[in-house]
């Protein structure tokens, strides 16, 4: 017998899926402005942050699809891709290509699956501040269990994945 282990579960699982009263990404944006400069890397890794720029950020899903899972997140709360300023919108666009590319020669998937759900009928679990996914597949990387188990079988734990995208996605970042 095989035991899955996901302890990064139980938060969402207790937490019965419910919406913060704080937006979870702008906590994460002040959260890294105000670590101070000796803790900003262990603090980026508490977060899970990979790469921050002047209009956007990366950061691992914690609780994602598959292994690999990332999400590009305008740094300015925004609701939809209208509520964006052009400039916004087209970092945001540069750092999903740049953080596909990087997943693609890091994980080496056989594919990803890139996307946005705009508003909770499209499946957006955080509704007011838009977010881009990406999330790494491979050929045979599911199975029965999310189907009949209602379970997601991770094949890495979260920390191990973002100390090997970590040093590619150094160079996508900038100071902020």
């Amino acid at each position: 017998m095989q035991v899955l282990w996901a302890p990064w579960r139980m938060s969402y699982i207790l937490s019965g899926g419910a919406p913060a009263d704080d937006c979870v990404f702008c906590s994460v944006v002040a959260g890294v402005a105000a670590a101070d400069a000796s803790a900003v890397a262990q603090r980026r890794r508490e977060l899970l942050v990979l790469a921050t720029t002047r209009h956007a950020f990366v950061i691992m899903n914690r609780f994602p699809y598959g292994a690999g899972h990332l999400m590009v997140v305008p740094r300015r709360h925004a609701a939809d891709l209208d509520s964006l300023a052009a400039d916004e919108h087209h970092a945001l666009a540069e750092l999903v290509r740049r953080a596909a590319r990087v997943l693609r020669e890091v994980l080496v998937p056989d594919g990803l699956n890139v996307g946005m759900n705009l508003g909770r009928a499209a499946g957006a679990g955080i509704v007011d501040h838009c977010h881009w996914h990406l999330v790494p597949r491979w050929q045979g990387d599911t199975n029965f269990m999310p189907l009949l188990g209602e379970t997601r079988v991770i094949s890495e734990h979260l920390e191990a994945t973002y100390d090997r995208l970590l040093g590619a996605f150094a160079a996508l970042g900038e100071p902020t």
